[in-house]
This record gives C-alpha cells, sequence and structure tokens, in this order.
C-alpha cells in the first residue's frame, strides 16, 4: 500500500524517504555485494541522514560490527555489538516464534513473528533492544535506536502483524 522501488542505484537510496534493507542470505555475500555496487557509503549516509530505516533479519545483521558467520568480513559497524550463531538444537530456527517487547519498543506487540535464522544480534548496549525473542535461551529480537528498526523475524511473512509493522513503518517515512 504505498510506493516503493527496489534498487541498487546510489540515486535513489540518496533521494528516498525511507529504506527498507531486507535480508536473507550469507553476511559476507551481502557486504561483498554491497562493496562491489559501492553502496556502503551511500547506506551509512542515508541512516546518519536521520530518515527511517528499516532491517529486516540480513538486514538488520550488517548494522553491526561482527558476524560468526564471517569472521573475516567487517560489517557496517553502525551499532556496536557482535551476531552470534545459536549453540544448541537445531538451525536454521523456522517458524513462528513469540517475542516479549520492551519499553524502547514504538509499535510492536506480544505477538508470534516468524523467524529464518541461525544467528542472532548481540548488541553491546541493551538499551537498544526493543524485544526479545526465547529459541532454547533469550535472543534479541528487534531493535530501535534513533531513526533506526530492524528486527530478525520477517515482518512479510508474519501475516497480519508483520503487515502492521511494514505498514507503521510507512507511516514514519511519510
Amino acid at each position: 500500500g504505498c510506493n516503493c522501488k527496489i534498487t541498487d542505484e546510489i540515486k535513489d537510496i540518496k533521494k528516498a524517504r525511507a529504506l527498507i534493507f531486507p535480508g536473507q542470505g550469507h553476511f559476507k555475500q551481502a557486504l561483498n555485494n554491497l562493496e562491489n555496487k559501492n553502496l556502503i557509503e551511500p547506506i551509512k549516509s542515508f541512516i546518519d541522514s536521520g530518515k527511517p530505516f528499516l532491517g529486516i533479519c540480513l538486514g538488520f545483521q550488517i548494522l553491526f560490527e561482527k558476524s560468526e558467520e564471517a569472521p573475516e568480513f567487517e560489517g557496517l559497524s553502525i551499532l556496536n555489538g557482535e551476531v552470534k550463531k545459536f549453540s544448541t538444537k537445531k538451525v536454521p530456527q523456522i517458524g513462528w516464534n513469540k517475542i516479549e517487547t520492551l519499553k524502547n519498543n514504538s509499535f510492536l506487540k506480544n505477538d508470534y513473528f516468524y523467524f529464518v535464522n541461525s544467528y542472532y544480534v548481540k548488541p553491546d548496549d541493551n538499551s537498544i533492544i526493543s524485544s526479545y525473542s526465547d529459541y532454547f535461551g533469550k535472543f534479541c529480537a528487534s531493535i530501535e535506536v534513533d531513526n533506526i528498526c530492524a528486527c530478525q523475524f520477517h515482518p512479510e511473512k508474519s501475516g497480519e502483524v508483520g503487515l502492521k509493522i511494514l505498514k507503521n513503518f510507512g507511516v514514519l517515512s511519510k
């Protein structure tokens, strides 16, 4: 229900009112692709501009400094922390999982969301965490800080509750 454009063009990123970085894939591959297309600095500049940014799954993870998935690669380092691999039970985690929201939360509700992940974010600053989930242990499911909202779950695969998140983000970006 909003005007959107899928792009890898710097000019489109510069003039966007809001940016959604979806994610599925490998940390190293994502960063290689961004580097090869000269998109790292435009994305960092966009976030620095204060315009709304939504990171989903891998788009959440690359905001941090490093990942156990590709320890030799540096993330965007916009936020301090790292991406860790689940050390127990089956990975990837695939399916519906309930989140528990915290005070640092502007539009999530305690509800079930769809996750597909083998890794989770461990921020250095816990005050940016807006929700937790549990997969054989509590982990960060989303963050909110300044103009950045990011989540480990997939709102686009989470039915009505996920669509509400995307709709609320669309309202923020107008």
